[in-house]
Order: C-alpha cells, then sequence, then structure tokens
C-alpha cells in the first residue's frame, strides 16, 4: 500500500505544540544534582546543536522534495527540528545551566557541519541527505534521547520528551518512505546521484567533518554513561528500518552510511584508529575563528515559551 503523504501532512499540522504549552515552573528542576549539573550541560549543548543540523538539513531537503506535499513535510519538519532545539535550551535555563541571553557554543566538530551543510547542502543530491538525516536521527537523536530520559526525573523534562519524541517518530517514518520512493526511481538516476556524492567536495565534507562529528558525538555519549549496547540498539534500528524496503537497498548513499554506522559502534574496528580518532584530534585543532561567527539563524535559538 502506497504511503499517504497528505494524511501524514495533516497529522504533523494536528500534532504540532508550542513551549507555551509546557509549564516550565512546575516542581522539578531540583532534582538536578550540582554533581549533574556540568556533564549535563554539556550533553544538551550538543543535543541543541545536533537538532540544529537536522534542522538544516530538512530545509535542505524541502528545496530538492520529490513533490509539494513532501516539501511541506520537511518544511515543517524543519521548524519542529528548532522547535527542539528551543526546548532544549529551555530545559537548560530551567536547571541553572545558562544565564540570560547565554546560548551554548557549538563544538568545533558541530561547526564544522554547520559550515559544510551552510555552503554545500544545495549540491547534496536528494540520496545522500535523505539518508544522512535519518542516520543522525536514529543513532545520535534516538541514543541521546533516550540516555537522558533514563538519567533525569524532571517530570518536565520527561514532558517535554514526549512531544519530541513523538515528533521524531514522524520524522523517521517520513525518512524511511522517501529513501523507498527514491530507491523506486530508474537504476541510471540513482547511480548519477550517488556519483554526486562521491564529488571531491562532498567526499570530502563527508569525510573531514560527518566522521569525526560521529565519532566526537559517540565518544561524549558513551563517556557520559550510555552503555554500548544502548548506541548498538539506536543504530540497529537505522539498518533495520532501511533494510526492510527493497528500494532502500538499492540506494547507495544508504548502504554506504550504513555501512559507516557499523564502523563507528564497533570501538574495536580500525576505522576509529586510522580514520575517526586521528579525524577528531585533527578538527580539534582548527580554530574556531576559521569558521567564521555562529550563522545567522542561530539567533532565532530561545528559551522562552513562544507560542505556535
Amino acid at each position: 500500500m502506497a504511503f499517504d503523504y497528505e494524511k501524514m501532512l495533516q497529522t504533523i499540522k494536528d500534532k504540532q505544540w508550542s513551549l507555551a504549552d509546557i509549564d516550565w515552573d512546575a516542581p522539578g528542576a531540583e532534582t538536578i544534582s550540582d554533581k549533574q549539573r556540568p556533564t549535563l550541560k554539556q550533553f544538551m549543548a550538543d543535543l541543541v546543536w545536533i537538532e540544529n543540523i537536522g534542522a538544516m538539513g530538512f530545509a535542505a531537503l524541502a528545496d530538492k522534495a520529490p513533490n509539494d506535499t513532501i516539501k511541506q513535510i520537511y518544511q515543517y519538519f524543519h521548524a519542529e527540528e528548532q522547535k527542539h532545539a528551543n526546548a532544549e535550551l529551555a530545559l537548560m535555563k530551567r536547571w541553572g545551566m545558562l544565564a540570560e541571553g547565554e546560548t551554548p557554543e557549538p563544538n568545533v566538530q558541530v561547526k564544522m557541519a554547520i559550515w559544510v551543510l551552510d555552503r554545500y547542502s544545495d549540491d547534496m543530491p536528494l540520496t545522500g541527505l535523505a539518508t544522512l538525516i535519518p542516520m543522525l536521527e536514529c543513532a545520535l537523536d534516538g541514543a541521546l534521547v533516550k540516555f537522558l530520559l533514563d538519567e533525569v526525573t524532571d517530570p518536565v523534562c520527561h514532558e517535554v520528551f514526549k512531544h519530541i519524541n513523538s515528533d521524531e517518530s514522524r520524522h523517521i517514518a517520513v525518512d524511511f518512505q522517501v529513501l523507498d520512493l527514491v530507491g523506486a526511481g530508474p537504476t541510471r538516476k540513482l547511480l548519477i546521484e550517488s556519483a554526486a556524492v562521491l564529488k571531491p567536495q562532498m567526499l570530502l565534507g563527508l569525510l573531514v567533518v560527518f566522521v569525526p562529528l560521529l565519532n566526537k558525538m559517540r565518544d561524549n555519549i558513551v563517556a557520559m554513561g550510555l552503555s554500548e549496547q544502548k548506541l548498538y540498539n539506536a543504530v540497529k534500528r537505522f539498518a533495520s528500518n532501511g533494510d526492510r524496503s527493497a528500494n532502500t537497498r538499492r540506494v547507495p548513499a544508504y548502504q554506504m552510511f550504513k555501512q559507516q554506522a557499523k564502523m563507528v559502534i564497533d570501538r574495536t574496528h580500525p576505522y576509529h584508529r586510522l580514520l575517526a580518532d586521528p579525524l577528531v584530534k585533527l578538527t580539534n585543532l582548527v580554530p574556531v575563528r576559521l569558521l567564521g561567527k555562529q550563522p545567522s539563524w542561530s539567533k532565532e535559538l530561545t528559551h522562552e515559551p513562544v507560542d505556535r
């Protein structure tokens, strides 16, 4: 049965929520201990910026959408990812982690990812972006959120992430339906788009930016206490969802990112020693000033409870 994108679009519209729906002054903020606060602040900062990478990805996907309904869906997803970032900032503010007007700084790997997406997302083929975004959502966003809800008992946090998880479930459903749609296309088109991913500037961006980003985030969340098995399960979700569709399995970019995801979670794989770890060390040396100022859209980040 064909996926009903119109019905999904209507569901997305019906399920909209806002920061103003949350009682940010409700009891529970005191459950965050002084011991938790420093590591949790960095954890939340990473999560905020991962949401924004997702938002940028969906904005780029909207421009490449196969039809107008999917374009509208991606536009909603773009706005929802920004809303998730704002909600996470509001939690940080609630927990006393941010001064008035403060926005946490992204780490250098995140800044590089933003820099690459800002400059090259228009040139990225649909197949590449449509595969990269669900991998990040499953492997990073999913694992991070599950860990957070295990560690934090604040009921407001759980209420916020009930909304976020509901949104993300629709994101992932559409992500894989679009991959199925793309994979059903002519072989020639798939090969042409795959060749575009292998262009030097594209390959360099993926190699120098997303390899260290994934590795840095993987090590950060494991260091914070997330079990490797839970991370493995999050990545496995990406592969199991994709492998259900014969069409998705035809997408070369999907196969490429699936293999990378498997290597990311296996700390014994030579991928880490020979490629990912050296790239993390190398990118740590990149002067932040070379990456320019934070993009203008980041100024839209706010912990204030705005309406829909």
